[in-house]
């Protein structure tokens, strides 16, 4: 029998159908994969998993991360773990990240139009560039809510920065994958919006929640998925 090395979240994902065939297309490609977690299940693993198999889909393929959340070195270090050298994709032109932990924003309370329309801009400067010569590109946000604060909470901002990610997908073939934080002010009313918004954009929407039972030894909680 052959060896395969995929699981079930491959699977799930559709993943498996690339495995040691690089004349496919990465199967996200042109969809958008919309993770969601809470407080008590972090999803991040998901997209650790994903972004490992982004560069493992083709040999030519690229990753565009957006970090809002942690630095390069938190995840050179998960990813090392996975069998996954950050440092040397990076250094080989695969990985291009994006460090928006310092991200300057305006005074509290003002819109950040221009420092969200800047960097789309450059987005999309670096896919026009991997896309001459790369099959497969990814566009990876580890935390939408991150994104949110350097919007200064403007819900409109932030659907119109996915939006525009959105368009690179259809135009240029990308994977696009976001993480999200959902029970981060769930209960206003704009947050809310957001996330109806994200779900019914999503092509697929992978989401992590507690058991129904509470936290047990080995598992601390479980995944859904809707294609």
């Amino acid at each position: 029998m052959e060896h395969k090395n995929w699981n079930l979240l491959d699977e799930a994902l559709g993943l498996h159908n690339n495995d040691n065939d690089n004349a496919k297309p990465w199967p996200l490609c042109g969809r958008f994969v919309l993770v969601e977690d809470c407080v008590d299940t972090s999803a991040a693993f998901v997209l650790h998993h994903i972004l490992k198999r982004s560069f493992s889909s083709h040999p030519s393929s690229a990753v565009l991360f957006l970090a809002f959340s942690h630095p390069f070195s938190h995840y050179d270090r998960v990813l090392r773990k996975l069998g996954c050298n950050l440092t040397a994709q990076r250094d080989n032109g695969r990985l291009f990240f994006l460090p928006m932990l310092m991200f300057q924003c305006p005074g509290e309370g003002k819109p950040n139009h221009d420092g969200l329309a800047s960097m789309f801009e450059q987005i999309e400067r670096v896919i026009t560039v991997l896309h001459q010569d790369k099959k497969s590109i990814s566009i990876i946000i580890d935390d939408i809510s991150f994104l949110e604060v350097a919007a200064n909470g403007s819900s409109d901002d932030v659907l119109n920065l996915l939006h525009y990610c959105l368009t690179l997908t259809s135009e240029y073939g990308c994977a696009f994958i976001a993480l999200d934080h959902k029970d981060i002010y769930l209960n206003d009313g704009e947050r809310t919006a957001v996330i109806l918004e994200m779900e019914y954009l999503a092509d697929i929407l992978v989401k992590a929640e507690p058991l129904a039972t509470g936290l047990a030894k080995d598992v601390h909680g479980q995944v859904h998925l809707k294609i």
